[in-house]
Protein backbone atom coordinates (compact mmCIF):
# COMPACT_ATOMS: atom_id res chain seq x y z
CA UNK A 1 0.00 0.00 0.00
CA UNK A 2 1.77 3.14 -1.22
CA UNK A 3 1.07 6.83 -0.76
CA UNK A 4 0.23 6.97 -4.46
CA UNK A 5 -2.45 4.28 -4.04
CA UNK A 6 -3.86 6.12 -1.03
CA UNK A 7 -4.09 9.31 -3.05
CA UNK A 8 -5.66 7.51 -6.01
CA UNK A 9 -8.51 6.01 -3.97
CA UNK A 10 -9.09 9.23 -2.01
CA UNK A 11 -9.33 11.32 -5.19
CA UNK A 12 -11.62 8.89 -7.02
CA UNK A 13 -13.92 8.74 -3.99
CA UNK A 14 -14.15 12.53 -3.81
CA UNK A 15 -14.69 12.97 -7.55
CA UNK A 16 -17.07 9.96 -7.89
CA UNK A 17 -15.44 9.35 -11.26
CA UNK A 18 -12.22 7.78 -12.51
CA UNK A 19 -12.08 10.14 -15.49
CA UNK A 20 -12.43 13.25 -13.31
CA UNK A 21 -9.90 11.88 -10.82
CA UNK A 22 -7.45 11.14 -13.64
CA UNK A 23 -7.65 14.74 -14.83
CA UNK A 24 -7.16 16.07 -11.32
CA UNK A 25 -4.19 13.75 -10.71
CA UNK A 26 -2.68 14.36 -14.18
CA UNK A 27 -2.51 10.63 -14.94
CA UNK A 28 -3.93 8.62 -17.83
CA UNK A 29 -7.36 7.17 -17.12
CA UNK A 30 -6.40 3.59 -18.14
CA UNK A 31 -3.38 3.71 -15.81
CA UNK A 32 -5.54 4.89 -12.94
CA UNK A 33 -8.14 2.18 -13.57
CA UNK A 34 -5.45 -0.51 -13.68
CA UNK A 35 -3.88 0.76 -10.47
CA UNK A 36 -7.21 0.56 -8.63
CA UNK A 37 -8.00 -2.90 -10.00
CA UNK A 38 -4.57 -4.14 -8.94
CA UNK A 39 -5.09 -2.72 -5.45
CA UNK A 40 -8.51 -4.37 -5.17
CA UNK A 41 -6.98 -7.70 -6.22
CA UNK A 42 -4.30 -7.34 -3.54
CA UNK A 43 -6.90 -6.52 -0.88
CA UNK A 44 -9.24 -9.26 -2.08
CA UNK A 45 -12.30 -7.01 -2.08
CA UNK A 46 -13.75 -4.25 -4.28
CA UNK A 47 -13.42 -0.67 -3.07
CA UNK A 48 -15.97 0.81 -5.46
CA UNK A 49 -19.44 -0.06 -6.71
CA UNK A 50 -19.41 0.51 -10.47
CA UNK A 51 -22.80 1.51 -11.89
CA UNK A 52 -24.08 3.47 -14.88
CA UNK A 53 -24.62 6.40 -12.51
CA UNK A 54 -20.96 6.44 -11.54
CA UNK A 55 -18.80 5.14 -8.70
CA UNK A 56 -19.66 4.81 -5.03
CA UNK A 57 -17.64 3.37 -2.16
CA UNK A 58 -18.27 -0.10 -0.81
CA UNK A 59 -18.03 -0.58 2.95
CA UNK A 60 -14.41 -1.64 2.55
CA UNK A 61 -13.89 1.38 0.30
CA UNK A 62 -15.28 3.73 2.95
CA UNK A 63 -12.88 2.30 5.53
CA UNK A 64 -9.98 2.63 3.07
CA UNK A 65 -10.95 6.21 2.20
CA UNK A 66 -10.99 7.39 5.81
CA UNK A 67 -7.69 5.64 6.51
CA UNK A 68 -6.15 7.18 3.38
CA UNK A 69 -7.29 10.68 4.36
CA UNK A 70 -5.75 10.31 7.82
CA UNK A 71 -2.43 8.92 6.57
CA UNK A 72 -2.06 11.52 3.81
CA UNK A 73 -2.83 14.28 6.30
CA UNK A 74 -0.20 12.94 8.69
CA UNK A 75 2.34 12.93 5.87
CA UNK A 76 1.39 16.49 4.91
CA UNK A 77 1.71 17.61 8.54
CA UNK A 78 5.20 16.11 8.66
CA UNK A 79 6.18 18.08 5.56
CA UNK A 80 4.81 21.22 7.19
CA UNK A 81 6.85 20.59 10.35
CA UNK A 82 9.97 20.29 8.21
CA UNK A 83 9.04 23.58 6.57
CA UNK A 84 8.76 25.22 9.98
CA UNK A 85 12.16 23.82 10.92
CA UNK A 86 13.56 25.48 7.80
CA UNK A 87 12.19 28.80 9.08
CA UNK A 88 9.56 29.08 6.34
CA UNK A 89 12.11 29.07 3.53
CA UNK A 90 9.85 26.56 1.76
CA UNK A 91 6.51 24.86 2.32
CA UNK A 92 2.86 25.03 1.42
CA UNK A 93 -0.47 25.83 3.01
CA UNK A 94 -3.86 24.77 1.68
CA UNK A 95 -6.80 26.92 2.69
CA UNK A 96 -10.44 27.10 1.67
CA UNK A 97 -12.57 30.21 1.19
CA UNK A 98 -16.00 31.10 -0.14
CA UNK A 99 -16.03 32.88 -3.49
CA UNK A 100 -17.14 36.31 -2.33
CA UNK A 101 -14.92 36.33 0.75
CA UNK A 102 -12.06 35.52 -1.60
CA UNK A 103 -12.73 38.77 -3.46
CA UNK A 104 -13.03 40.75 -0.23
CA UNK A 105 -10.13 39.38 1.80
CA UNK A 106 -7.55 37.53 -0.29
CA UNK A 107 -5.86 40.44 -2.12
CA UNK A 108 -4.95 42.31 1.07
CA UNK A 109 -4.19 39.14 3.03
CA UNK A 110 -1.92 37.67 0.36
CA UNK A 111 0.03 40.91 0.04
CA UNK A 112 0.78 41.00 3.76
CA UNK A 113 1.52 37.27 3.96
CA UNK A 114 3.95 37.28 1.02
CA UNK A 115 5.90 40.09 2.65
CA UNK A 116 6.50 37.73 5.58
CA UNK A 117 6.64 34.34 3.85
CA UNK A 118 7.69 34.92 0.22
CA UNK A 119 8.69 31.29 -0.38
CA UNK A 120 5.62 29.52 1.03
CA UNK A 121 3.20 28.27 -1.63
CA UNK A 122 -0.47 29.05 -0.99
CA UNK A 123 -3.10 26.69 -2.45
CA UNK A 124 -6.63 28.11 -2.40
CA UNK A 125 -9.83 26.08 -2.83
CA UNK A 126 -12.97 28.13 -3.52
CA UNK A 127 -16.32 26.48 -2.84
CA UNK A 128 -19.57 27.08 -1.00
CA UNK A 129 -19.65 26.72 2.78
CA UNK A 130 -21.00 23.16 2.78
CA UNK A 131 -18.31 21.97 0.36
CA UNK A 132 -15.53 23.65 2.33
CA UNK A 133 -16.68 22.15 5.63
CA UNK A 134 -16.70 18.70 4.03
CA UNK A 135 -13.16 19.17 2.71
CA UNK A 136 -11.97 20.44 6.09
CA UNK A 137 -13.58 17.51 7.91
CA UNK A 138 -11.71 15.02 5.68
CA UNK A 139 -8.39 16.78 6.27
CA UNK A 140 -7.99 18.11 2.73
CA UNK A 141 -7.74 21.72 3.97
CA UNK A 142 -5.66 23.26 6.75
CA UNK A 143 -8.31 25.85 7.61
CA UNK A 144 -11.24 27.67 6.01
CA UNK A 145 -12.21 31.35 5.83
CA UNK A 146 -16.01 31.35 5.80
CA UNK A 147 -19.14 32.39 7.65
CA UNK A 148 -20.16 30.36 10.68
CA UNK A 149 -23.22 28.12 10.20
CA UNK A 150 -26.58 28.74 11.86
CA UNK A 151 -26.49 25.07 12.90
CA UNK A 152 -23.24 23.14 13.28
CA UNK A 153 -23.08 20.09 11.00
CA UNK A 154 -19.61 18.82 11.95
CA UNK A 155 -18.93 18.47 15.68
CA UNK A 156 -15.16 18.38 15.13
CA UNK A 157 -14.99 21.77 13.38
CA UNK A 158 -14.24 24.82 15.50
CA UNK A 159 -15.18 28.37 14.45
CA UNK A 160 -13.28 31.48 15.59
CA UNK A 161 -15.25 34.67 14.91
CA UNK A 162 -13.40 37.57 13.24
CA UNK A 163 -16.25 40.03 12.65
CA UNK A 164 -20.05 40.23 12.48
CA UNK A 165 -22.13 41.49 9.52
CA UNK A 166 -25.89 42.15 9.90
CA UNK A 167 -28.42 41.10 7.26
CA UNK A 168 -30.79 43.54 5.56
CA UNK A 169 -34.01 43.11 3.64
CA UNK A 170 -33.90 44.10 -0.03
CA UNK A 171 -37.03 45.29 -1.85
CA UNK A 172 -38.15 47.61 -4.63
CA UNK A 173 -38.25 51.29 -3.64
CA UNK A 174 -42.01 51.44 -4.25
CA UNK A 175 -42.75 48.20 -2.38
CA UNK A 176 -45.59 48.62 0.18
CA UNK A 177 -43.37 47.23 2.95
CA UNK A 178 -40.98 50.19 2.65
CA UNK A 179 -43.56 52.61 4.05
CA UNK A 180 -44.15 50.30 7.03
CA UNK A 181 -40.51 50.36 8.16
CA UNK A 182 -39.66 52.57 11.13
CA UNK A 183 -36.57 54.75 11.52
CA UNK A 184 -34.84 53.43 14.65
CA UNK A 185 -31.72 54.67 16.40
CA UNK A 186 -28.74 52.33 16.07
CA UNK A 187 -29.82 50.84 12.72
CA UNK A 188 -28.43 51.93 9.31
CA UNK A 189 -31.87 51.71 7.62
CA UNK A 190 -35.53 51.85 8.70
CA UNK A 191 -36.47 48.69 10.62
CA UNK A 192 -39.18 46.37 9.30
CA UNK A 193 -41.14 43.99 11.50
CA UNK A 194 -40.35 40.63 9.84
CA UNK A 195 -43.77 39.26 10.73
CA UNK A 196 -45.07 41.40 7.85
CA UNK A 197 -43.28 39.02 5.46
CA UNK A 198 -45.94 36.34 6.02
CA UNK A 199 -47.09 35.22 2.54
CA UNK A 200 -44.79 37.81 0.94
CA UNK A 201 -43.17 36.51 -2.31
CA UNK A 202 -39.46 35.93 -1.69
CA UNK A 203 -36.38 35.51 -3.85
CA UNK A 204 -34.23 32.84 -2.22
CA UNK A 205 -30.75 31.43 -2.67
CA UNK A 206 -29.77 27.76 -2.99
CA UNK A 207 -30.30 25.72 0.23
CA UNK A 208 -26.57 24.80 0.31
CA UNK A 209 -25.56 28.45 0.56
CA UNK A 210 -24.91 29.99 3.97
CA UNK A 211 -26.99 33.10 3.18
CA UNK A 212 -30.04 30.89 2.58
CA UNK A 213 -29.45 28.96 5.80
CA UNK A 214 -29.18 32.16 7.85
CA UNK A 215 -32.25 33.61 6.12
CA UNK A 216 -34.33 30.51 6.87
CA UNK A 217 -33.35 30.59 10.55
CA UNK A 218 -34.27 34.30 10.76
CA UNK A 219 -37.68 33.65 9.20
CA UNK A 220 -38.31 30.80 11.65
CA UNK A 221 -37.57 33.15 14.56
CA UNK A 222 -40.18 35.50 13.12
CA UNK A 223 -42.69 32.62 13.13
CA UNK A 224 -42.68 32.22 9.34
CA UNK A 225 -42.50 28.56 8.36
CA UNK A 226 -44.29 28.65 5.00
CA UNK A 227 -42.40 30.78 2.47
CA UNK A 228 -43.81 31.84 -0.89
CA UNK A 229 -40.78 31.41 -3.17
CA UNK A 230 -40.72 33.28 -6.49
CA UNK A 231 -37.37 31.96 -7.67
CA UNK A 232 -34.36 30.10 -6.26
CA UNK A 233 -30.89 30.96 -7.55
CA UNK A 234 -27.24 31.05 -6.46
CA UNK A 235 -26.14 34.61 -7.19
CA UNK A 236 -26.96 37.05 -4.38
CA UNK A 237 -26.36 40.08 -6.64
CA UNK A 238 -28.93 38.79 -9.14
CA UNK A 239 -31.36 38.22 -6.26
CA UNK A 240 -31.00 41.87 -5.23
CA UNK A 241 -31.47 43.14 -8.76
CA UNK A 242 -34.64 41.07 -9.14
CA UNK A 243 -35.89 42.45 -5.83
CA UNK A 244 -35.21 45.99 -7.06
CA UNK A 245 -37.50 45.22 -10.04
CA UNK A 246 -40.32 44.30 -7.67
CA UNK A 247 -40.33 40.55 -8.30
CA UNK A 248 -40.12 39.78 -4.59
CA UNK A 249 -38.01 40.53 -1.53
CA UNK A 250 -34.73 38.94 -0.49
CA UNK A 251 -32.34 39.00 2.42
CA UNK A 252 -28.55 39.51 2.17
CA UNK A 253 -25.66 40.61 4.40
CA UNK A 254 -25.17 44.39 4.64
CA UNK A 255 -21.68 44.02 3.15
CA UNK A 256 -23.11 42.35 0.05
CA UNK A 257 -25.92 44.89 -0.35
CA UNK A 258 -23.37 47.57 -1.23
CA UNK A 259 -22.83 45.85 -4.59
CA UNK A 260 -26.18 47.11 -5.89
CA UNK A 261 -26.58 50.60 -4.39
CA UNK A 262 -25.00 52.25 -7.45
CA UNK A 263 -27.24 50.48 -9.96
CA UNK A 264 -29.45 52.57 -12.26
CA UNK A 265 -32.45 51.24 -10.33
CA UNK A 266 -31.12 50.48 -6.83
CA UNK A 267 -33.28 48.61 -4.31
CA UNK A 268 -34.57 49.83 -0.97
CA UNK A 269 -32.72 48.44 2.05
CA UNK A 270 -34.45 47.76 5.35
CA UNK A 271 -32.85 46.80 8.65
CA UNK A 272 -33.97 43.84 10.76
CA UNK A 273 -34.57 43.98 14.51
CA UNK A 274 -31.74 42.41 16.52
CA UNK A 275 -34.13 40.06 18.30
CA UNK A 276 -34.26 37.96 15.12
CA UNK A 277 -30.47 37.45 15.19
CA UNK A 278 -30.19 38.37 11.51
CA UNK A 279 -26.45 38.33 11.04
CA UNK A 280 -23.55 36.09 10.23
CA UNK A 281 -20.03 35.87 11.59
CA UNK A 282 -16.96 35.77 9.39
CA UNK A 283 -14.73 33.16 10.98
CA UNK A 284 -11.77 30.85 10.72
CA UNK A 285 -12.84 27.20 10.73
CA UNK A 286 -10.33 24.60 11.89
CA UNK A 287 -10.48 20.92 12.69
CA UNK A 288 -10.44 20.02 16.37
CA UNK A 289 -7.07 18.43 17.12
CA UNK A 290 -5.84 19.39 13.64
CA UNK A 291 -2.35 20.68 12.98
CA UNK A 292 -1.75 24.31 12.04
CA UNK A 293 1.72 25.11 10.81
CA UNK A 294 3.58 28.29 11.61
CA UNK A 295 2.76 29.49 8.09
CA UNK A 296 -0.96 28.73 8.63
CA UNK A 297 -0.98 30.77 11.82
CA UNK A 298 0.82 33.70 10.19
CA UNK A 299 -1.62 33.68 7.27
CA UNK A 300 -4.59 33.77 9.65
CA UNK A 301 -3.08 36.72 11.51
CA UNK A 302 -2.78 38.59 8.20
CA UNK A 303 -6.54 38.42 7.53
CA UNK A 304 -8.24 41.83 7.91
CA UNK A 305 -10.32 41.91 11.08
CA UNK A 306 -8.12 39.38 12.89
CA UNK A 307 -5.94 41.80 14.78
CA UNK A 308 -3.18 41.93 12.14
CA UNK A 309 0.54 41.81 12.66
CA UNK A 310 2.17 44.43 14.81
CA UNK A 311 5.67 45.82 14.59
CA UNK A 312 8.25 43.11 14.99
CA UNK A 313 5.87 40.25 14.19
CA UNK A 314 6.67 37.72 11.52
CA UNK A 315 9.99 36.10 10.77
CA UNK A 316 13.44 37.43 10.23
CA UNK A 317 15.47 36.63 7.18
Amino acid sequence: MTSRELLYVKTIAEENSISKAARKLYVAQPSLSQAVQKLEEQLGTPLFNRTTAGLSLTYAGERYYHMAAQILKMYENFEIEISDINNLKTGRIHLGITNHLGILTLPQTMKRFKEICPFVEVLVTEDNSAGLEKRLATGELDFVIMHAPAQVQYSKIRYKTLRRDPFVLVAAKDHPLVSKAVVTQGYPYPVLDLRLLEQEPMIRLDPDQRIRQITDSVLRRAGITQVSTVITLKNHTTAQLLAAQGLGVTMVPLEYSRLTVEQEQPPALLSIDQRYEAWWDMCIATLEGGFLSKADELFIRCIPGNGGLGEGDGTSG
